[in-house]
């Protein structure tokens, strides 16, 4: 059974499910990278009306759509979709590993911190709104993060990204002094 959750962002919306969607952690795809991709399922997702971005983790996909289509038509058409594929296959839509980039342990520790408070105390936070946060650099005090999901171009990110994430890895890893999107 799937079921649906709103999120922060008016144009997202998140689907979620009893079987695991993806083995291999959490995934972003775009339908302007259509063409590089080999998976049906998400090529089919992103060829729907309107779909713009599809994040797909454990439990649960997001889905973030434009302005030229109404969640009252998109919603019954993903429910669908996922409900066919769960139907017609065992496994995950997504099932390894391979090919996903993992940040994985640094030889800086103020790195693995940073990476530790990310994964322990903000990324479970912005996946419960369908979201994902992929850390990318630190320099000069300056965290960079990748927000993914229901979190890209969502109106309050850049307020979760000051008040929230930025006040946590300040409080945590006391090297950092401010964070980026980029």
């Amino acid at each position: 059974m799937i079921q649906t959750e709103t999120t922060p962002n008016p144009n997202s919306l998140k689907f979620l499910s009893e079987n695991v969607i993806s083995a291999a952690g959490t995934e972003e795809f775009q339908k302007d990278k259509l063409r590089d991709l080999s998976n049906s399922f998400i090529n089919e997702l992103l060829s729907f009306k309107g779909v713009e971005l599809v994040l797909l983790s454990k439990n649960f996909l997001s889905v973030k759509k434009n302005d030229d289509v109404s969640w009252n038509e998109l919603k019954p058409m993903v429910i669908s979709h996922l409900n066919h594929y769960f139907e017609n296959n065992k496994g995950p839509i997504l099932k390894d590993k391979k090919n996903i980039s993992k940040t994985g342990k640094s030889d800086d520790d103020t790195v693995n911190r940073i990476i530790e408070v990310l994964d322990s105390k903000i990324r479970p936070a912005v996946a419960r709104d369908g979201g994902d946060i992929k850390f990318k650099s630190f320099e000069n005090g300056v965290v960079k993060v990748e927000l993914q999901g229901s979190c890209s171009g969502c109106p309050s990110s850049l307020m979760t990204l000051k008040q929230g994430v930025q006040n946590l890895l300040k409080h945590y890893v006391k090297e950092v002094n401010s964070v980026e999107a980029v």
